[in-house]
């Protein structure tokens, strides 16, 4: 048993002295960062169309040259199909028990975190995260504690947060291999005071801007109405083994809370799970570094040849419809008069021939750069995987649907196998859910749940069965305390209509051929044993409890013939 810390024993472990130092980590961590986050940024101009801001047409003085600038979207049209194959394949999350005497709890589980995931309104999380991964290659998202939430009750918070704002030791593989790990937000001053009334030097830090050394996003600060304050996440390891995540949450130099100056959790820790509370997700991997890099780091140098040569041709096209001239000086053409198109008359002194007036001629641009145009958009598809017959469109004369859904899977292996690396990062989130439910759902609260056959269920549920249980010692032993782990599965929604047809198809494919006759069972359930495809272990089920109704009603009926 520990021992209660009694007011009088408490004293404060987190002083300004360690804020200070935290301080001059975190300067030390974005320093070591500031390339990813210049990055970050340049990608996001990539994203909103303004590419051509990062690589200006300047003249030979530098000055920028006043020339068309045409962003096309290419590299924009395959993230966005890249996001709507992970839209397409949401996940679904389902709770296996490690151990027989868990099976209840990871059933009950398996409804309750979905119903806790449509609280937070994850969908949209889930599509903002991808939004995010697809165009910096990596996502985040933080597994929250929120007291304020359900009147004070408390629930747990899930959000997509801004890699810009998160900072960790530079090096690590892993975010949970960190010492520290910061994460800023900007906050209104008077939502600080109303907070934390209890500090009163609060105020006369709020209004003082002189020594802020931490930035959010762009800018150092956002008007004096607001304030930066930092989540200073730590681990300390125990004599025991055991790792204990704290937090401390300051601005400028003042602390707004630390676990460690709580007497309740000073040994405790911010989480019992001991893990820092965000989850990073990487598209394309990095071996070095816990993030990745995305589409557009991979498609920008593409993308940037076709605007140029884009540019180019745009150029050329408006230089051959607007007719220009050469005029000699001395030629005695009042300029005025033959740029107005309205006057129908222009007068002249002296002869006119073709030496006083002569139109610029202008070639148009040779078939081969628009070839090498056509060629560099192909590439492009080709490095992001956004071919053609992946967004349903053909050539070569493929016209059936079969062939044409075939066509469609075959490209879509890189799709998948990102979809499959956003699956384990789920899983993460959803084993930080569960072990926030494990901590804190202490009092009963109620949930509508998905039945079976798709009726709703409501259900009242508390931590109760999830906290260490004292267990009885072998042979007379010490007692010990156990509580139940689960193994995570995640699963595809599979919401595209190409996935719900083929399903649909499958299972009038299955009827048509007598696998739910029960007197086919046997043959059916050896077919079904070779087979793989979403659902099979229900649809196996369903065979088997056919036959076994089949046999019942035969032995009721006395038809032995029919039980042999």
């Amino acid at each position: 048993m520990k021992k209660e810390i009694s007011a009088e024993e408490f004293v404060e472990a987190i002083t300004a002295d360690d804020i200070r130092k935290a301080r001059e980590t975190l300067k030390a961590y974005r320093n070591a960062k500031s390339e990813l986050d210049a990055r970050i940024k340049e990608n996001e101009k990539w994203m909103r169309l303004k590419q051509w801001s990062t690589m200006p047409t300047l003249s030979s003085d530098g000055k920028k040259q006043n020339m068309p600038e045409p962003a096309s979207a290419w590299l924009f049209n395959a993230i966005a199909n890249k996001h709507a194959d992970a839209m397409d394949n949401y996940p679904r999350p389902t709770l296996l028990p490690r151990e027989a005497n868990d099976a209840s709890q990871a059933s009950m589980l398996s409804g309750i975190i979905p119903a806790i995931l449509e609280k937070n309104n994850y969908e949209n999380t889930y599509s903002e995260k991808w939004w995010y991964k697809l165009k910096t290659g990596t996502g985040l998202e933080g597994v929250f504690w929120n007291k304020n939430l359900l009147n004070g009750l408390g629930d747990i918070e899930i959000k997509q947060l801004d890699i810009l704002d998160l900072f960790w030791e530079w090096g690590v593989r892993d975010i949970q291999e960190s010492k520290n790990v910061f994460y800023l937000s900007l906050v209104d001053n008077s939502e600080l005071l109303n907070e934390y009334p209890h500090i009163p030097e609060l105020e006369g830090a709020l209004s003082d801007k002189r020594d802020r050394p931490m930035h959010l996003g762009d800018e150092e600060y956002s008007g004096n109405d607001k304030s930066i304050v930092v989540d200073w996440y730590y681990k300390k390891h125990t004599p025991r083994g055991t790792t204990v995540l704290h937090l401390c949450r300051f601005t400028a130099d003042v602390i707004l809370y630390a676990t460690e100056n709580d007497p309740l959790l000073c040994n405790r820790g911010i989480y019992d799970h001991g893990m820092y509370p965000f989850v990073l997700d990487k598209l394309f991997p990095d071996s070095e570094y816990p993030v990745g890099r995305g589409y557009v780091d991979i498609g920008k140098d593409t993308q940037k040849t076709i605007d140029k040569l884009n540019q180019a041709i745009v150029e050329n096209a408006l230089m051959s419809c607007r007719r220009r001239y050469f005029v000699r000086e001395d030629g005695g053409i009042d300029l005025n008069a033959f740029a107005d198109f309205t006057r129908p008359f222009i007068s002249v002194a002296g002869s006119l021939d073709e030496s006083n007036i002569r139109e610029i001629e202008t070639d148009p641009i040779s078939p081969i750069y628009l070839s090498y145009y056509q060629s560099k958009i192909d590439e492009l598809k080709e490095v992001c995987a956004n071919r053609d017959f992946s967004q349903g469109g053909t050539t070569g004369g493929v016209t059936a649907a079969s062939a044409i859904a075939a066509l469609q899977e075959s490209g879509s292996k890189l799709s998948r196998d990102m979809i499959k690396g956003s699956y384990r990062a789920f899983s993460k989130v959803v084993e930080l859910t569960v072990e926030l439910v494990r901590q804190f759902y202490d009092m009963p609260r109620s949930f509508r749940i998905l039945g079976k056959n798709g009726e709703y269920n409501f259900v009242s549920y508390t931590n109760t069965s999830l906290i260490p249980q004292e267990q009885e010692g072998v042979m007379g032993g010490e007692a010990f305390y156990r509580k139940p782990h689960f193994d995570i599965v995640i699963k595809s929604s599979l919401s595209s209509p190409f996935s719900q047809v083929s399903r649909n198809e499958l299972a009038k494919e299955f009827y048509s051929m007598g696998f739910f006759d029960p007197r086919r069972a046997t043959e059916a359930l050896g077919a079904m044993e070779m087979m793989e495809f979403e659902g099979k272990e229900s649809v196996m089920k369903i065979i088997s409890d056919n036959l076994e109704k089949y046999r019942l009603n035969a032995l009721t009926a006395n038809d032995v013939s029919v039980i042999n």
